[in-house]
């Protein structure tokens, strides 16, 4: 029997006495996962992304492990209410227009000491100071550097486009604009090197496009790492205390940690390992999380339906953004109709092995998404569920 096929008869057994469509996370993977962010890391703390998890319980799992501290959130209103769920140490990644959240975190205290929002942009700090209502506390403030590789003068970028501070003295004189205004303090510097953290360097069959890939990441890191470090130095200068530098992702983090310049480390879609992290030279991890699907037709040889399916990932559409069939190995999707909203065919010759009532598990394209489709996760230990545990969903935030 296969590594494979042994997980296959685990879940299934595990999972038995409950209903189909399910979600599960496997704790053995989601530990082993754990110890690996952290041993890459090399000493130096990871920071959590939530919206990798979306589940509170596992965040707490994690979060009690040595080598982690803290956590990367994606909503102002998700971030308040980690803060008040006993997260003490909230750093928001993406800048807000929430004007009731920032009126909340301004009037309290405990609110304020715990959340870092995030700004790149003087216009940010308008939005929170007419959203205060009153609320005078000082809000904590993490500066985002754009991480893009810019070649040919500017004219070739790569990488995602969001901070529009590039260099080390446009983000230095945001920082002089929040220090010379009251009720804000610089207390960080984030940089978020996507096209690296989170682009696979190897495809399989294409190994032309895969070292395409590896070159552009190994000249990025270079162009990163003495940038960054010159952010870092020219931001001191303004804020001699800065508190944290957080940098990486699941896919760089051994190379982002080797920056004397950076402090800390966020990751979040190692601990589940998506498909979408399949294809890295620079690490391999166990698929944690995946969802099973019940067969409820066997339209012919070679084909079975299953109930559901229909669950892209964000990002630029294409192949690479679906969930793939994972368990039995050897089914794949009816090139005329893919995963569907209600039912989907799989075709190959497991499915003559299939009967009405058995499972088909699936392994999502990415990490937390997966939490918007399922109220719970069960929690799988060897043969058994130990635990179920609320998504986000299931405690009724969708924050996105």
């Amino acid at each position: 029997m296969t590594a494979r096929a042994a997980d296959r008869a685990r879940y299934d057994r595990a999972t038995a006495p409950l209903e189909a469509p399910l979600a599960i996370v496997d704790l053995d993977a989601f530990d082993a996962n754990a110890d690996d962010l952290v041993r890459r890391a090399g000493g130096k703390p990871v920071r959590v992304a939530s919206k990798s998890v979306r589940c509170r319980a596992l965040l707490e799992r994690v979060l009690a492990r040595d080598g982690f501290a803290g956590v990367m959130s994606f909503t102002l209103a998700e971030s308040l209410w980690l803060a008040r769920s006993g997260f003490g140490d909230v750093l928001l990644a993406y800048p807000s227009a929430d004007r009731a959240g920032y009126a909340e975190l301004a009037a309290d205290p405990e609110l304020a000491a715990a959340v870092t929002v995030m700004v790149d942009d003087p216009a940010q700090l308008d939005l929170i100071d007419a959203s205060r209502a009153g609320g005078e506390e000082v809000v904590r403030v993490c500066l985002e550097l754009d991480t893009s590789l810019r070649l040919l003068g500017g004219r070739m970028r790569i990488g995602a486009r969001r901070s529009p501070l590039h260099s080390p003295a446009e983000v230095a004189e945001l920082a002089r604009a929040v220090s010379r205004r009251p009720g804000f303090r610089v207390v960080g510097i984030m940089a978020y090197e996507g096209h690296v953290a989170g682009v696979g360097d190897a495809l399989a069959g294409r190994p032309l496009r895969s070292g395409v890939v590896r070159l552009m990441q190994s000249a990025a890191r270079r162009e990163l790492a003495e940038r960054r470090a010159a952010v870092v130095r020219a931001v001191r200068e303004v804020v001699p205390d800065l508190e944290f530098v957080n940098g990486g992702g699941t896919g760089s983090v051994q190379h982002t940690a080797a920056e004397d310049a950076v402090t800390e480390i966020a990751a979040g879609s190692g601990l589940y390992v998506p498909r979408l992290f399949d294809n890295y030279t620079s690490f391999s991890g166990r698929p944690a999380a995946l969802f099973a699907l019940p067969v409820v037709r066997r339209p012919g040889v070679g084909v079975v339906t299953v109930l559901g399916g229909g669950y892209p990932a964000s990002g630029a559409p294409g192949a690479d953004r679906l969930p793939v069939p994972y368990l039995p190995e050897g089914l794949r999707y009816d090139a005329r109709e893919g995963p569907g909203e209600v039912q989907t065919p799989l075709l190959g010759s497991p499915a003559d092995d299939l009967l009405i009532g058995d499972r088909v598990w699936f392994r999502h394209a990415k990490a937390g998404e997966l939490c918007e489709r399922f109220d719970a996760l069960h929690l799988v230990e060897g043969y058994a569920v130990t635990a179920t545990v609320p998504t986000y969903r299931g405690e009724g935030h969708t924050f996105l």
